[in-house]
């Protein structure tokens, strides 16, 4: 493995950060993603109700937004390399001890406690990490970085339903905890914070003087004080996104691949539309990315917002294969799209100082959200037999954000004075 100063010596070191982010992140995400698969696995074992296995996976989505906040302050004192190697050990942790679990009150600890703590900021120190390396070409590095969740949606649904139906959802954990600490743990050490650790400028510029000359915002990066944050409008109209994002976003995470079967297709053809929604975000992270970067980020986030929107409400009456091989097409391309423009969004107008607590308050947010819409989903389930009203709840709240979107501003020192 070559050694951080040698590669730094061929290549702006920021592009290693984004490398290692995104082979870390095929393996984050696609745990953090496959609860869905292992849905009626678990609740068969368990002889749960919707509603009660969807409580497994909203306890841990929202500590995981506690542990994304935590994690977003520790990460602006102590770089990411610590905080991924720590992602990378409970995680592999988590899944180990819950292929041992014999009820339902250890999975509360195993899955939806440790595991948050593995993958709370699986979106959080990745994007604001990029984001204090890069400045013009934020929004590429974004998308090329986070693009390993596409990836490993579609490697880890085809792994544990593999597992699943050769073996057990035991067996799966087992195996997928075991991979997790191979692969995170050793590539947590290239991890380096900001430019400044191996003596340049963001997007690899030489001096400060040319990156002022070329109209970059380097001055900016030393962003706001978290009370300035607070008290500007832009963030509430980010934390009100982001939370209603996640509650339409996360209701289909989790409940796609049970309500693909209850429709009377097979657990194989369940995963192969799930593995499509990967393959979407492949397509979509880099262009939306670079779109970000040319069009502006509000524009993006806008029209993911609304192309996600009618996706979810597609869903809702979705009753044939084709239709559930549109939907995941539409709906991943929009739903990573808008969380790649969103992140850029956000160290726009903030700026880079603070980007990981301000960050981890998104992602709290989120897990509120995330929370909320899962079981929300299980109980509308659990009344009427079907996901139908939940879907179009989910898509009718998410297009009420594209006008938050629209009131973001970006803010300046002079607006707190």
């Amino acid at each position: 493995m070559l050694s951080p100063a040698k590669l730094k010596d061929r290549i702006f070191y920021g592009w290693v950060v984004v490398v290692t982010f995104f082979i870390v992140g095929i393996t984050l995400y696609g745990i953090y993603f496959s609860f869905g698969i292992f849905f009626k696995s678990i609740a068969s074992e368990f002889s749960l109700t919707r509603t009660e296995t969807s409580a497994i996976a909203s306890a841990n989505i929202l500590l995981a937004g506690f542990f994304a906040f935590v994690s977003g302050w520790a990460l602006d004192r102590y770089g990411p390399k610590l905080i991924v190697l720590f992602m990378g050990i409970f995680t592999g942790l988590s899944l180990i001890l819950t292929s041992q679990t014999t009820s339902l009150w250890q999975l509360f600890i195993t899955y939806s406690l440790l595991l948050s703590i593995g993958t709370g900021a699986v979106y959080v120190v990745p994007m604001s990490t990029v984001s204090r390396w890069f400045n013009r070409k934020r929004g590429l590095a974004l998308g090329l970085a986070s693009t390993g969740v596409g990836l490993g949606m579609i490697i880890f649904a085809q792994l544990a339903t593999h597992l699943i139906t050769n073996y057990d959802w035991r067996t799966a954990y087992l195996v997928m905890g075991l991979i997790a600490w191979v692969a995170i743990i050793p590539l947590s050490r290239l991890l380096k914070g900001d430019p400044s650790e191996v003596g340049a400028l963001p997007d690899g510029v030489k001096t400060r003087l040319k990156r002022m000359s070329d109209g970059g915002d380097y001055g900016r990066s030393i962003g706001f004080s978290l009370s300035q944050v607070f008290r500007s409008r832009s963030f509430w109209f980010l934390l009100y996104t982001w939370t209603i994002f996640a509650v339409a976003t996360f209701m289909v995470y989790i409940h796609l691949v049970p309500h693909i079967t209850d429709l009377g297709f097979s657990a194989a053809e369940a995963a192969t539309v799930f593995s499509l929604v990967g393959v979407a975000s492949i397509a979509g992270r880099v262009p939306v990315g670079i779109a970000s970067d040319k069009i502006g980020r509000k524009l993006t986030v806008i029209f993911c917002i609304v192309l996600e929107a009618g996706s979810i409400f597609w869903l809702a009456w979705a009753n044939e294969l084709w239709a559930l091989y549109l939907f995941v097409l539409v709906f991943g391309f929009a739903a990573t799209g808008l969380s790649t423009s969103m992140g850029a969004l956000v160290g726009d107008v903030f700026g880079a100082g603070k980007t990981g607590a301000i960050f981890g308050m998104l992602e709290f947010g989120l897990g509120v959200g995330a929370a909320i819409g899962t079981v929300m989903a299980g109980y509308v389930f659990d009344v009427t037999g079907n996901y139908q009203m939940a879907f179009l709840a989910g898509s009718l709240a998410l297009i009420t954000t594209a006008l938050t979107i629209a009131m973001v501003r970006r803010e300046t020192k002079g607006d707190f004075e």
